[in-house]
């Protein structure tokens, strides 16, 4: 359950773990639909057979789909402004693909707040990095830095 906190309260938790997410399965289903969305359909990703001969020994999801469940994880997010109107995507700072993630596994992310910044007035700039795990590797999948404008 999150908890509630001022926008001023929100400055002090810079550093701060900010939740830690479900874990989410990586399967090939859900490897092929991202390839359809996006037209990515390279081999290493959605060709079982070709990629079982590859470099990861099967098929691996895409970067930007490990990428693109920020928005998810980011709904077990520990600490929840009150008084916000709404919460809008403003971009990346860092990303780094650290480790592939293999079809079949499951990924979550650890969130820590690492920098709060008053835009104006009724919005700040917050800057969450997400730490995004493989289940049962010691290596992270992703690391990204991820902005959200925040809206009073």
């Amino acid at each position: 359950m999150p908890e509630f906190v001022s926008a001023d309260k929100i400055k002090t938790l810079v550093g701060k773990e900010n939740g830690v997410s479900e874990w989410i399965l990586i399967d090939q289903d859900r490897i092929n639909r991202f390839a359809d969305a996006t037209e990515d359909h390279q081999w290493i990703h959605v060709d079982i057979e070709k990629a079982k001969k590859g470099p990861f020994g099967g098929p691996i999801g895409h970067g930007f789909l490990t990428l693109s469940l920020i928005p998810v994880f980011s709904k077990s997010a520990k600490y929840i402004p009150e008084g916000l109107k709404m919460s809008v995507n403003y971009g990346l700072n860092k990303v780094r693909f650290i480790n592939p993630v293999p079809a079949g596994s499951r990924v979550r992310s650890k969130m820590v707040i690492t920098a709060v910044e008053e835009k104006g007035p009724g919005r700040i700039l917050m800057t969450v990095t997400h730490t995004i795990e493989i289940q049962g590797q010691e290596k992270p999948a992703c690391i990204a830095e991820a902005l959200g404008m925040l809206f009073f």
